[in-house]
């Protein structure tokens, strides 16, 4: 393809249109995007609904697809409208510009963290509605906010009453793209938790040698969850079947205290981020946690800013059908996958934890892995590749 005939592919331009939004944190106004999608579903015929389950500033939008079967379990084609940060001078074309060069790359923010995946679930309704295709299950693509800071958007949403309502049995979100050929499917992810330590300790001057003091306290803690990485790091060298997704990472992200120099403070405080694995007891790590602190000597507050519960992994095995017409979809595209835990966090966690079968999967391939990195791209060929995969996997997960 030349670069006229992308430009004039539809399906590249409206991936383009929804890319020029600039959707971006800290402060969003989803009003763009919301306006956007009600066009996509107006275009393809479908009613749409835009709720707001959290407060009245972040949206969720709700293409319903209708099954033939509609009492059955529902399947969600996930995605969310926001974007991270950008800075602006590190880019060779401007972020929101989606500028496509004479490869066929479009430039933008969003490109692969994930509004391709949106705009490729409406390109593959698309075709399948031209065809006459319509689901055994109902469809529904949700829309959500807040993703990519943290907030609960999609945690607002299941658990709404509106939500019970659709009654859903599987949900595709978004994956990671990959370097090789291969691609990656994301059946888990890790538990968050984010502890704050808060250690009190003797104050006084900084000539002196007091004792239980908050410094002492705090270096204890370190090193032991210093210790506690390093073995996770030994665990992932020695193991080559291992990714980052298959091990608990344990990273010191804050420190906050002190006065001035010839002061001991009497509170010194840490944060720690902190990503378990699907193997750890979460029950287990706490308890080594708060051991840690009774050894240094006591008088450390713990505060979870963040504490997530775990969810089990979804089912890749015979026992899950949805699973099954998945693969089958793959195995006939001749797809090579690899199945793996997810790295990091996204919407799959909050539909795992509710008892809903979740697998995170972007159709790209033999591209860098730009997620929230300058320069940030996706080809206009591996975008409309990907919107023929989708086309398949949502025809046999639908009608599973």
């Amino acid at each position: 393809m030349s670069k006229a005939k992308w430009e004039n592919d539809e399906e590249i331009r409206i991936f383009r249109e929804y890319l020029r939004i600039p959707s971006v944190h800290p402060n969003i106004d989803y009003t763009a995007c919301v306006e956007f999608l009600k066009r996509q579903a107006t275009s393809l015929g479908l009613p749409v609904e835009v709720i707001y389950p959290g407060n009245n500033s972040n949206p969720v939008v709700v293409i319903k697809w209708l099954g033939k079967q509609p009492e059955l379990p529902s399947i969600i084609l996930n995605s969310h409208m926001d974007v991270v940060p950008v800075f602006p001078d590190k880019w060779n074309h401007g972020p929101f510009d989606a500028h496509l060069d004479e490869e066929g790359r479009i430039f933008a923010r969003g490109s692969q963290d994930m509004k391709c995946v949106g705009t490729q679930y409406l390109g593959a309704i698309r075709s399948l509605l031209a065809q006459g295709h319509q689901p055994k299950r109902t469809v529904y693509l949700t829309f959500v906010p807040d993703e990519e800071d943290g907030r609960p958007g999609m945690a607002d949403l299941v658990d709404s009453d509106y939500f019970k309502q659709l009654n859903v049995g599987f949900s595709f979100d978004e994956g990671i793209a990959s370097a090789d050929e291969t691609f990656t499917v994301f059946y888990a992810e890790r538990t968050l938790w984010n502890i704050r330590f808060k250690f009190s300790g003797t104050s006084g001057h900084g000539s002196l040698l007091h004792k239980n003091t908050a410094g002492e306290k705090l270096s204890y803690v370190v090193n032991k969850f210093t210790e506690y990485r390093d073995s996770q790091v030994k665990r992932l060298e020695d193991n080559p079947n291992f990714d980052i997704g298959d091990v608990t990472t344990v990273n010191l992200t804050r420190i906050n205290g002190g006065i001035q120099s010839n002061v001991v403070p009497p509170l010194l405080e840490v944060l720690f981020d902190i990503r378990l694995a699907v193997t750890e007891s979460l029950v287990e790590f706490e308890q080594q946690v708060r051991k840690w602190c009774e050894e240094a000597g006591g008088g450390i507050e713990l505060e979870f800013e963040w504490k997530e519960p775990y969810a089990a992994p979804t089912k890749i095995d015979a026992s899950n059908r949805y699973w099954l017409a998945f693969k089958r979809g793959l195995d006939e595209l001749g797809l090579k996958i690899r199945t793996r835990v997810f790295p990091g966090a996204t919407d799959s966690r909050y539909l795992r934890v509710k008892g809903i079968q979740a697998l995170g999967f972007s159709p790209i391939n033999n591209t860098p892995v730009l997620l929230h990195d300058h320069n940030e791209f996706l080809g206009a060929e591996t975008y409309l590749r990907g919107i023929q995969i989708y086309k398949k996997l949502i025809e046999y997960v639908s009608n599973a």
